[in-house]
């Protein structure tokens, strides 16, 4: 069947619809799902009616093996749930305006494309979607009907599968028989209670290129064509995960493990949390309560501007009010870090910051609240509850470098808040 050149300007018109909504705030740092929405994008426009099937997209675009088994494995199922979460929210906001819309109908893999024109009753006809026919009244009822309907039916079915998911796939804790440090216990003791598992939040900062050509951090004012880069993380952050799961596991509690780009509010609402790196990558930070005293921020002036540095609010006598490592232009041999325990969104849910203004800064961070020594010397400069639970309080830590490694860590500023 031969396909004309309007069949072509049509699907071209498409794809550059797609390319928006992968680009878009709502889908950025998603990469899971742009994927998935690609996938689905190039299927139904070069095989019209023919719908993909569950294991298909598996294998194909999420790389599961061959003996994946979609009964028991509901990991499609969700991503789709969010794509559909996701689309309903970019046309409600951003999209609202769009020519084309995108739509992911419930209980199906197909993706279907309307055109939207103003004043106008029926979508234009063409080959890559189903074709309605509807009073322009009934279409904005119905519209507003259905996007209300995909957003809760895609709510239940997401929580349902996760809760599926995570029955599933619990993992065990060590089995030996090493005892935990008391200061361990003493330290942690916030995060051990109730049979919920602790979050670790580790950042993936946004990139644009790829390894081989050279990458750079994703800049919102030039990047909008680019492809978004999210899966990578720094050196640090891999050891900071791995140093965390060693001290959990002597104290037999779980972790769960989740990049910053798909974490949500609702997670932070209802978890114990410890974040790993700082704001200029971990973004969720930057809208749950934080730091108040020692906050990160880029220099805006002087012979160090557009270096990451911790800001010292309150600055007491000697203490300086900006802590900067390294220029960036020679090999790091310094760095600042910040250690902090906030309450969460949840008064009675905790949440630790452990964030250096580079990678190396974030590890040494980490290392300084699971080893025993270090541990000993913040617990002595710190408060306790009656019922024995650390209290909320932030420290700065100076982290010396050598040969890419984080040598020596020492308490620079320290302030005890009330909760």
């Amino acid at each position: 069947m031969s396909v004309t050149r309007a069949q072509v300007s049509e699907k071209e018109q498409y794809l550059a619809q797609i390319e928006r909504l992968v680009n878009s705030p709502v889908l950025h740092g998603s990469e899971s799902l742009c994927k998935l929405l690609r996938y689905l994008a190039e299927h139904e426009l070069d095989h019209p009616g023919a719908h993909p099937k569950e294991y298909q997209i598996a294998t194909e675009v999420f790389g599961r093996r061959a003996d994946f088994d979609p009964q028991s494995d509901s990991t499609i199922r969700v991503q789709a749930g969010r794509l559909r979460l996701k689309l309903a929210e970019y046309y409600s906001s951003a999209g609202a305006e769009d020519p084309i819309v995108v739509e992911l109908p419930k209980g199906s893999y197909a993706l279907s494309f309307h055109h939207r024109v103003p004043g106008t009753a029926h979508p234009p006809s063409g080959p890559y979607y189903e074709k309605t026919s509807q009073r322009t009244t009934e279409r904005r009822s119905i519209r507003a009907l259905a996007v209300l309907s995909i957003l809760l039916a895609a709510a239940v079915g997401v929580i349902v599968s996760l809760v599926v998911t995570r029955n599933s796939t619990r993992r065990e804790l060590p089995a030996g028989n090493e005892a935990a440090p008391a200061v361990f216990r003493v330290f942690w003791k916030s995060f051990l209670s109730g049979s919920q598992e602790t979050w670790v939040i580790f950042s993936n900062g946004a990139f644009v290129g790829r390894p081989e050509i050279g990458m750079r951090y994703f800049d919102p004012l030039r990047d909008s064509r680019n492809v978004i880069l999210d899966h990578y993380t720094g050196v640090g952050e891999v050891l900071a995960v791995h140093e965390l799961d060693r001290v959990f596991g002597l104290l037999r509690r779980p972790l769960r493990v989740k990049r910053g780009s798909l974490f949500s509010l609702d997670d932070a609402k209802n978890n114990d949390l410890i974040f790993v790196g700082s704001p200029a990558e971990n973004l969720t930070l930057r809208e749950i309560p934080s730091t108040q005293e020692f906050v990160f921020q880029r220099l805006d002036s002087g012979p160090r501007k557009g270096d990451l540095a911790v800001v010292n609010v309150h600055p007491r006598s000697g203490e300086p009010k900006f802590l900067v490592g390294s220029p960036s232009n020679t090999p790091l041999s310094e760095d600042y870090a910040v250690v902090a325990l906030v309450q969460g969104l949840d008064p009675a849910r905790s949440v630790l910051i452990l964030a250096g203004t580079t990678t190396l800064g974030t590890e040494a961070a980490v290392e300084y609240v699971c080893e025993q020594n270090s541990l000993e010397k913040l617990l002595s400069r710190l408060s306790l509850s009656d019922t024995g639970e650390v209290k909320p309080f932030e420290a700065v830590l100076r982290v010396k470098v050598t040969r890419g490694v984080p040598v020596e860590t020492t308490v620079v500023a320290l302030r005890n808040r009330n909760p």
